[in-house]
C-alpha cells in the first residue's frame, strides 16, 4: 500500500501502481471526467501513469495552467498524426504548448511540399475525426538503442538529434492511434477529450532557432474541451488582431526594427521615446519616494564577474559571445545585479545603512533564439526597471511587502484589474544542477516569501522548479482587457550572491554579516510593458502617457496664426501639442487625428479665434463643446499631473 497526500492535507492509502485518474475516480466520477493530468510531488505526470510510492498528488484540470499545457501538447501530437496521414513521409522536430499565442505548434519538414491555408481546413477535419476515435495516449519507456533503431528506420534526423542529447533510461515514446513520437510528456488520458480545434497559422521556423539551419514549417493551433470555449477564444483573437502591438506600434510610430541593425533590436521612434520617458519619470518619482537611490552601470563587464555571480554557468546560452581584448574576455551585460553588487561593495556599510536600495533603468542584452523573437515581447536588447535591496533578515518582510505594494500602485495607475503572483519554487532534485545547493536556505526563504504573500492577502499560486538559481521568486502575471496573459515583472529573493561577492555590513554587535538581497523590477522592461500597454489601451493611451496629447486643427489657412499661438500656450503649460497645418478639409483632419488616437483635438475657426476659445473634441467621445483656452489648459494639465487612467 502507498499513502497519497492531497492538497488539503488529507491522506488516503491505495494499492501501489494506482494512477492519478483512478484515484480521482475513487473520489467521484465527476472529478475524474475533468482530470487532464496529475501533479505528483510537484512534477506533472500523465493522469494514467502508475504511482508506485508515497506521494503528494494534485489533480490538474482545464482551470490549471499545467492542465491547459498538457491538453495543448496532446493536441500537438494529434495534429502531427493528422499531418502524417495527409503528408506521408513528414519529419517532425518539436511540438510544445505555447502561452503567447495560447495553444500549440509543431515544427515539421515537409520535404519539397508546401503547406497552404487550404490544407489547414483538411487537417482540422482529420484531427476531429481522429479525436472522436478516443484513442489513449500511451507512454512507453524505451532504451536509447531502441529509440535510435526506431528513428533510424524512419530516416528521421531530427528525432535522432534529440535522442543524441538524452541519457539511456530517460527516454519515452508516446503513442495515440497510429502515431508514435519521442516525447517526455505528459499527455491527457485520450484524444476524446479534445472537442474543438482551430489551426490558426503557418509560418517558417529555422531548425533549433538557428538561421544557419534548414527552415522548417511551423503550424500553430489551439484546442478546447468544447466548441463554445473555442468560439469565445476566436472572438477574442479577432479583437486581439485589432490590438496587436506590432500593428499598432507601426501605425502609431512607436518603434521600428531593421535587418541592418539586427533581429530583436528595437529602435524607438519619437512617439515611443515619449512613452519611455513618461514611464521612467513615473518610476523615478515612485522610487525616490520609497527611498531608492539611482545608479548607472556599464553595458559590459569582464568574464570574472559573471563567473562570480553564477550567470555564466547557468545562463551562458542566453548571453552574447565574449569580446576579447588584451587577453581579457568581456561580455555584454545580461543582468544588472552583478554591477549593483559591486556598487554595494564600493563603500563600507553598517546596519545603519540598511536597507540599501539602488535603482537603474539598466540596458541588458540576451541572445534569444531567432525563432522565439516576437515584436516587443521577446527581444535581444531590454531596458529594465531594475533595482536591488540589500537588507537584514529582520527587515525582509517589510521590504518584500513594500515591493509588492509598489506593484499594486502601478496596477491602479494602468487600470490592471486582473493579476496573479506566481511563487516560483526550486526543485530539490536539481540542487547543485539548476539551483544553488543550500537546501535549508531554500526552505527558509521560500517560507519567508510565502508568509509575506499570505499576510498581504495577495492572490498567488505556487509553481515548482521555476525559481531563480539563487532563490525563490515571484513572477507577476497580468491580464490585458481581452484576457491575454503577460509576465510583467519579477520580485526575487537572493541568499547566494551576497556570499559569492563577499558583500558585508557591520552588525550592531560589530560582527560582519551578509545581507539578504531582493531583486525587483515592477515595470519589467520598456519593451514588454509598452507592448502590453498598446494592447491594453488599443493604442488609446491615457492623456498623461500619449505621445501627442493635443492636436490643434485650424479649419483653414487663415486661422494658422491663432492655431500656432494655441500650440505655444499648450507647450508652455507642459502639454504635448502639434498643429495640423495641412491644406485638408477639417473632416479629414479629424478622421486622421482619430486614427492616430490623439486624446484631444482643438478645432479652430473664426468664432474661436475672435473669442480666444477652442472647440474641444475627445478621442472616442466626440464634441465636448467650446471652452476658453485657459480653462482647457487647466483641466488638461490637472488630468496629466494626476495620471488619470481615463
Amino acid at each position: 500500500m502507498i499513502n497519497i497526500t492531497f492538497p488539503d492535507g488529507a491522506v488516503r492509502s491505495y494499492e501501489a501502481g494506482i494512477s492519478g485518474l483512478d484515484i480521482a475516480k475513487s473520489i467521484s466520477e465527476g472529478l475524474a471526467r475533468k482530470v487532464l493530468a496529475a501533479s505528483v510531488d510537484g512534477e506533472v505526470w500523465d493522469a494514467t501513469r502508475p504511482i508506485t510510492k508515497d506521494a503528494a498528488v494534485r489533480f490538474l484540470t482545464w482551470d490549471d495552467v499545467d492542465g491547459k499545457k498538457t491538453f495543448w501538447h496532446s493536441s500537438a501530437h494529434l495534429m502531427a498524426e493528422a499531418v502524417e496521414a495527409l503528408f506521408p513521409g513528414v519529419k517532425f522536430w518539436v511540438g510544445p504548448a505555447t502561452e503567447n499565442p495560447a495553444g500549440f505548434y509543431y515544427d515539421m519538414d515537409l520535404g519539397d511540399r508546401k503547406m497552404t491555408e487550404e490544407d489547414l481546413a483538411a487537417l482540422e477535419k482529420k484531427m476531429n475525426e481522429l479525436a472522436k476515435q478516443n484513442n489513449a495516449y500511451v507512454r512507453k519507456e524505451v532504451s536509447k538503442p531502441e529509440a535510435i533503431q526506431y528513428f533510424t528506420a524512419k530516416e528521421d534526423p531530427y528525432k535522432l538529434d534529440l535522442i543524441g542529447g538524452l541519457n539511456d533510461g530517460d527516454i519515452t515514446f508516446y503513442t495515440q492511434g497510429g502515431f508514435t513520437d519521442l516525447c517526455r510528456g505528459p499527455h491527457i488520458p485520450s484524444t476524446g477529450l479534445i472537442k474543438a480545434v482551430k489551426l490558426t497559422n503557418i509560418a517558417g521556423a529555422y531548425w533549433k532557432g538557428d538561421e544557419k539551419n534548414k527552415q522548417l514549417t511551423r503550424v500553430y493551433g489551439v484546442s478546447f474541451p468544447s466548441q463554445k470555449e473555442l468560439d469565445a477564444h476566436l472572438a477574442l483573437l479577432e479583437e486581439a488582431k485589432k490590438r496587436d502591438h506590432r500593428k499598432l506600434g507601426k501605425e502609431l510610430g512607436i518603434y521600428t526594427m531593421d535587418d541592418d541593425v539586427g533581429q530583436g533590436l528595437i529602435m524607438w521612434l519619437p512617439n515611443g521615446t515619449v512613452i519611455i520617458e513618461e514611464l521612467e519619470k513615473l518610476a523615478k518619482e515612485t522610487e525616490l519616494e520609497a527611498g531608492y537611490k539611482r545608479v548607472v552601470t556599464p553595458h559590459i563587464a569582464k568574464e570574472s564577474m559573471y563567473l562570480t555571480s553564477g550567470h555564466l554557468p547557468y545562463y551562458a546560452d542566453s548571453m552574447y559571445p565574449p569580446m576579447e581584448l588584451d587577453g581579457e574576455k568581456y561580455y555584454l551585460k545580461s543582468m544588472n545585479c552583478p554591477h549593483h553588487h559591486k556598487i554595494f561593495a564600493a563603500e563600507p556599510k553598517s546596519y545603519r545603512d540598511l536597507p540599501f536600495r539602488i535603482a537603474e533603468y539598466g540596458t541588458v542584452y540576451r541572445y534569444e533564439q531567432s525563432g522565439e523573437l516576437f515584436g516587443l515581447m521577446r527581444v535581444r536588447c531590454l531596458h529594465m526597471n531594475d533595482a536591488h535591496i540589500y537588507c537584514t533578515k529582520e527587515q525582509f518582510n517589510d521590504e518584500f511587502r513594500a515591493v509588492n505594494d509598489m506593484y499594486l500602485k502601478y496596477f491602479k495607475i494602468f487600470g490592471i484589474e486582473k493579476y496573479v503572483m506566481r511563487l516560483s519554487l526550486h526543485s530539490p532534485e536539481k540542487l547543485g544542477i539548476k539551483y544553488v545547493n543550500e537546501p535549508e536556505l531554500w526552505k527558509e526563504t521560500e517560507t519567508m516569501v510565502r508568509n509575506v504573500l499570505i499576510e498581504s492577502g495577495i492572490p498567488f499560486v505556487e509553481v515548482q522548479d521555476e525559481a531563480a538559481f539563487y532563490g525563490p521568486k515571484i513572477d507577476v502575471q497580468i491580464y490585458s482587457v481581452i484576457g491575454r496573459e503577460f509576465t510583467l515583472a519579477t520580485n526575487q529573493v537572493d541568499f547566494s550572491q551576497g556570499r559569492s561577492f563577499k558583500l558585508q555590513y557591520t552588525a550592531q554587535d560589530n560582527k560582519a554579516e551578509t545581507p539578504l538581497i531582493i531583486h525587483r523590477a515592477p515595470l519589467g522592461t520598456h519593451e514588454r510593458f509598452i507592448g502590453f500597454l498598446l494592447e491594453q489601451y488599443a493604442g488609446r493611451f491615457p492623456v498623461w502617457l500619449a505621445p501627442v496629447q493635443v492636436k490643434v486643427l485650424p479649419i483653414s489657412d487663415k486661422f494658422q496664426d491663432y492655431a500656432r499661438s494655441v500650440e505655444l500656450a499648450l507647450k508652455k503649460a507642459g502639454i504635448r501639442a502639434e498643429v495640423d497645418d495641412r491644406n485638408e478639409k477639417i473632416g479629414k483632419k479629424i478622421r486622421d487625428t482619430e486614427l492616430m488616437k490623439v486624446p484631444y483635438m482643438l478645432v479652430i475657426g473664426e468664432k474661436e479665434m475672435n473669442e480666444g476659445k477652442v472647440a474641444v473634441r475627445r478621442q472616442g467621445r466626440g464634441d465636448l463643446g467650446v471652452k476658453s483656452l485657459e480653462e482647457f489648459i487647466a483641466e488638461t494639465a490637472a488630468e496629466i499631473s494626476e495620471r488619470r487612467a481615463e
